[in-house]
């Protein structure tokens, strides 16, 4: 009798985790944003990263409405990622916008990676070989890569090195504003962080390793019927493999179940979590957006962003905190479809 309740609760448990991650899942997705309360006389923009179709989502029934002077969908100059820009005037009492679509988004499953790697030309992929601002590829970085990869002249292994160091070696700190600044040497000093911080520590290190590598930046959909999203921004990364091409990695989110579920390095759990989240993703989240160190489009008159995972405005010249939605006031709402 006990043996056979063990079993369900192991059964039910592996279903549980199998329905959260497998499949596709669909949502309508709202940002609401009202920049009403901001001084008047000042011009008011607004920077939203937009969402588009690609092979893992679909992006439809996209409905923009607002009392905005002019609104348009640009692209980001350095890497032609879509973002959605509207502009009230000096005089406009109201500001408001609302942005609505449906997404359909399907979970990532890696099949076998291949062993044998090609000749490949380092320099197609220059810029996601190229240090940023925040995560340098030369001093301590490079030593530290250097490291992790002695002895491994594959990509495969030496992406693979780094993941498990990562995930190894950082952890989730959640009083972390946000999502982190993803600055690189000093989460080597001391290891804590959220997604952007994990994900920029095996970014920079797969680029001083000679792996291409880069940043997603997204939304998670809701866990209810109907949610608010407005916090629930979220960075996972990608490495390019050659004779494959892009695998996704989410190593903080190894690292953000431990935290939730107590669990030790060691575990079963953990390194199932691992294996899934070394190249798959599930299908509750979606890509906003791409890119370090970013001048919009239009161009903002304050400094290149770090990241774009976040709506951006500017008044009178002067940026507003996006990480304090109830001064720069905007929300985010999913509801399952």
């Amino acid at each position: 009798m006990m043996k056979n309740v063990l079993m369900a609760v192991v059964m039910i448990s592996l279903l549980s985790i199998s329905s959260a991650w497998a499949g596709s899942r669909s949502g309508q997705v709202t940002m609401n944003f009202d920049l009403s309360a901001q001084p008047l006389g000042e011009r008011v923009q607004l920077w939203i990263p937009y969402p588009v179709s690609n092979p893992d989502q679909q992006i439809s029934k996209v409905r923009l409405v607002g009392d905005y002077a002019e609104a348009a969908v640009y692209a980001l100059p350095e890497n032609g990622a879509p973002l959605l820009y509207a502009e009230w005037n000096p005089r406009s009492v109201s500001r408001k916008l609302s942005l609505t679509f449906d997404v359909k988004r399907e979970e990532i499953r890696r099949g076998d990676l291949p062993t044998v790697e090609p000749a490949w030309n380092p320099a197609d992929y220059a810029a996601y070989l190229a240090p940023t601002v925040l995560g340098p590829t030369d001093g301590v970085v490079k030593a530290l890569a250097d490291k992790i990869t002695k002895g491994k002249p594959s990509v495969l292994d030496r992406a693979r090195a780094i993941y498990d160091w990562t995930v190894e070696n950082m952890y989730r700190n959640p009083d972390t504003i946000g999502c982190g600044l993803g600055d690189v040497c000093l989460l080597l000093q001391k290891p804590g962080g959220k997604c952007t911080d994990i994900s920029s520590v095996f970014i920079a290190l797969s680029r001083a390793a000679g792996v291409p590598a880069r940043e997603i930046f997204g939304l998670r959909l809701g866990k209810k019927p109907e949610q608010d999203i407005t916090g629930w921004q979220h960075c996972w990364a990608e490495f390019f493999l050659p004779g494959h091409g892009w695998v996704v990695v989410d190593p903080a989110d190894v690292r953000k179940a431990m935290l939730v579920e107590k669990l030790e390095l060691a575990s079963p759990r953990v390194a199932e979590l691992r294996d899934y989240f070394w190249g798959g993703i599930d299908a509750s989240r979606f890509e906003l957006s791409r890119g370090r160190d970013l001048v919009l489009n239009p161009p903002q008159a304050g400094s290149p962003l770090n990241t774009f995972g976040y709506p951006y405005a500017e008044v009178g010249g002067k940026a507003l905190d996006f990480y304090a939605p109830k001064s720069f006031v905007y929300q985010f709402t999913s509801r399952e479809l």
